[in-house]
């Protein structure tokens, strides 16, 4: 056994829970300790800050330099009580992962004494480098400026000893180089739009909020374990390996104990949290080995998309402590299931309203109605946008395997809503109904709380599955930050909202009563968005045929797939409700595509020095002590016996043979790929030629490898195996 395997190994032997204490036995204590809430605002700040705070909050008011002085001082205060002694523009970069400068509050005086002072001007705006970050050609490297701006909305949080500002981050010029600004702005796009339409049923309503419920997979692996696997190292994925000879199979993973270690983590995950105001509430196994997953109450969108990021990064900090790494890759091991981060996304009323549960009595239905119908035409109209904005390198490997969705877009409601919206498109004629037409359609629309308790079964396969008060978009990846999956959704939401008001409002004004032209354009939609409806197997072959006659697309080639963020339909929706500039949406699908190839150009990089430098040495020594023990047969054996004791031996070499030599063949294919590859200038071209030239060597290199795996001595195989890293607790 390799040294590195063997002393992973041995180190798993030692490993002990930590005893991990909350510092109270009850949560209300310190829930919301490390976090700059109203109360502390009111605490902390003069009845005049603390007012002009909330309505920036509500309604969106400027904060004078003078107020934005005294916040900064409040804040300061209490974040002093923390021990604090940082503070720093927390952003949301392209990078998949959080920013962060920290400066100490340290400055001179007037009399050149030190001092501690934080200025409003130092809270609400600073100046990172703009050119360091992915920006799609919006910036040179000659121009580094950039600009953070406080996000009034989300509030300060303190991590260890830092005053952490949740902000936008735009480049000099101002155009958005982050997650948080298009989402904001896709925010305040659907509110409007969806307010004006509510407004059709109730005057009371003047705002809607987006919510979010994130649900995150991941795995844990002994961080022992972890450092001997290069691959996961420098990828996030095992990019070899022959699957354990016992998996997932059993499901005896699935809600099953949870191993004390791994209790312990979460535990200790769950205090860190609920100090930073993140409700995590649900813990539990999920199916493969070693994955787990962690789901909060539902929270505003915003906020929700911040408390995410900022769970992803504690889970690592945190999982060190307990001599764990933790895999966010959406496929870390083949042959088992991946990891996702299902987007629980309804819209709620000032007044108390889910729009996506039904009402009290048929006026309340008719509301849910025409939200649950036009987020079917939205998911119908943007299904390639949609894709688009879960599509990744990591994420294709997951999409269609093990319980993941598949990368045809398609809406579940459940057999009995279903039939509901069918009844709607029979019983509404083209022209004026009778009374007696509207009183039927007004029982049956007043059945719809009735046919919902008798819960619809869920689908696992479906990617945008209605599930009773809200649509679960099941596809995102375990990596991906949900701003990307949120941006899209609202924006197309607030879309469909526009144009499904336009058109009763023209039907209005030639004359058609207001309830009767609600009626017409929800039949209308209805019958147009019929293809996106389905309620059966998402993996069959028999759908992947039926959807292509609905005109669903089913695109899995990458580089295709984001390419989709750019055509006609997604500008009508992203540039059309102001998301986006033109020079903003090219340069998000240059960055798009950029990740795309750089991380395949890694993946190709590591499997082809690890194929070459561990892989095939220990292949070849293992060859070599087998023509030593041929050798040894001849001097004892004569010569028949020789010949059938040996047979088996000289198969096995010459299999190895095989294998050495078709990865080295492989290997040096693949970097002529990537070399021609490299020469090309254009992105989207470029990512072509990762996605047809180099990425399929992957597989082909890890099949021979995943052979020599089952063919050479167990005691000498370099690298921690399936069975080592998926059953170590």
């Amino acid at each position: 056994m390799s040294k590195m395997r063997f002393f992973a190994l041995q180190e798993l032997s030692n490993r002990q829970p930590l005893e991990v204490n909350a510092p109270s036995n009850r949560l209300s204590d310190y829930y919301g300790s490390h976090v700059f809430d109203r109360k502390k605002m009111q605490e902390y700040l003069p009845k005049e800050a603390y007012r002009t705070v909330v309505d920036a909050i509500e309604k969106g008011t400027p904060i004078s330099r003078e107020v934005a002085d005294l916040i900064a001082n409040g804040m300061k205060s209490w974040a002093k009580s923390l021990n604090v002694t940082h503070y720093t523009h927390w952003f949301q970069p392209l990078t998949d992962a959080t920013a962060e400068k920290h400066d100490g509050f340290i400055e001179f005086g007037e009399g050149g004494e030190v001092i501690e002072r934080f200025s409003g001007k130092l809270l609400i705006q600073q100046e990172p480098d703009a050119s360091s970050f992915p920006n799609g050609g919006i910036r040179n490297t000659f121009e580094a400026r950039g600009y953070t701006a406080w996000d009034v909305t989300s509030p300060a949080f303190v991590v260890d000893t830092t005053l952490c500002i949740p902000t936008i981050f735009i480049s000099y010029t101002g155009e958005a180089l982050d997650y948080k600004t298009p989402l904001l702005k896709a925010l305040a796009a659907v509110d409007k739009a969806a307010t004006d339409i509510c407004q059709l049923f109730d005057k009371n309503i003047t705002r809607v909020y987006a919510n979010l419920g994130w649900e995150q997979e991941y795995f844990l692996v002994d961080s022992a374990l972890y450092n001997a696997r290069p691959d996961l190292c420098l990828t996030g994925r095992t990019l070899m390996g022959h699957s354990s000879a016992k998996d997932q199979q059993l499901e005896d993973h699935y809600f099953g104990s949870i191993p004390p270690r791994v209790t312990a983590f979460m535990k200790d995950l769950e205090i860190e949290c609920h100090k930073l105001g993140i409700p995590i509430k649900t813990r539990h196994n999920e199916v493969a080995p070693n994955q787990f997953e962690f789901a909060p109450i539902f929270e505003n969108c915003n906020l929700a998309n911040d408390h995410n990021q900022l769970v992803m990064d504690l889970m690592k900090r945190i999982a060190r402590k307990h001599q764990f790494s933790v895999l966010l890759h959406e496929k870390p091991f083949s042959g088992v299931n991946g990891s996702g981060k299902h987007n629980n996304w309804s819209l709620c009323t000032d007044t108390g309203i889910n729009l996506f549960a039904p009402g009290r009595n048929p006026k309340g239905n008719m509301l849910f109605l025409t939200f649950l119908v036009n987020a079917l035409m939205m998911v119908y109209k943007n299904q390639n946008l949609l894709r688009a904005s879960i599509m990744s390198a990591s994420n294709s490997y997951r999409l269609g395997a093990n319980e993941a969705p598949p990368a045809i877009l398609s809406c579940f409601l459940g057999k009995q809503l279903s039939a509901t919206l069918d009844e709607i498109v029979r019983q509404v004629g083209d022209e004026k109904m009778t009374p007696e037409e509207k009183t039927t359609l007004k029982l049956g629309i007043g059945r719809i709380p009735e046919i919902l308790l008798d819960t619809t079964d869920r689908n696992r396969t479906s990617p945008f599955a209605f599930t009773g008060n809200r649509f679960e978009f099941r596809a995102a990846g375990s990596s991906s930050n949900c701003a990307a999956s949120m941006i899209v959704i609202n924006a197309a939401m607030a879309n469909q909202l526009n144009e499904f008001r336009l058109a009763v409002e023209k039907l209005m004004e030639e004359g058609v009563g207001k309830d009767e032209a609600i009626f017409r354009i929800l039949k209308e939609t209805i019958i147009a968005s019929e293809p996106i409806r389905f309620e059966g197997d998402g993996y069959s072959e028999e759908w992947k045929i039926e959807a292509e006659k609905r005109g669903l697309s089913n695109i899995c080639h990458v580089p295709e797939a984001l390419t989709h963020y750019a055509d006609e339909p997604s500008k009508k929706v992203l540039i059309g409700e102001k998301i986006f500039n033109e020079t903003e949406l090219a340069c998000r699908l240059e960055v798009e595509l950029e990740k795309y190839t750089m991380k395949v150009q890694i993946e190709s990089r590591v499997l082809g020095d690890l194929a070459i430098n561990h892989i095939i040495p220990i292949a070849v020594a293992y060859q070599n002590r087998l023509l030593e023990n041929l050798c040894a047969l001849k001097e004892v054996f004569d010569r028949e016996e020789y010949e059938v004791l040996s047979a088996d031996r000289k198969e096995l070499i010459r299999e190895i043979s095989h294998r050495i030599t078709s990865i080295k063949i492989l290997v040096k294919e693949m970097i002529e790929a990537r070399k021609v590859a490299n020469r090309i200038v254009s992105h989207k071209e470029k990512a072509f030629a990762y996605e047809e030239s180099v990425r399929p060597y992957l597989e082909e290199i890890r099949d021979h490898i995943d052979h020599l795996e089952m063919e050479v001595d167990d005691e000498i195989w370099p690298l921690p195996k399936y069975r080592e890293l998926l059953f170590t607790k």
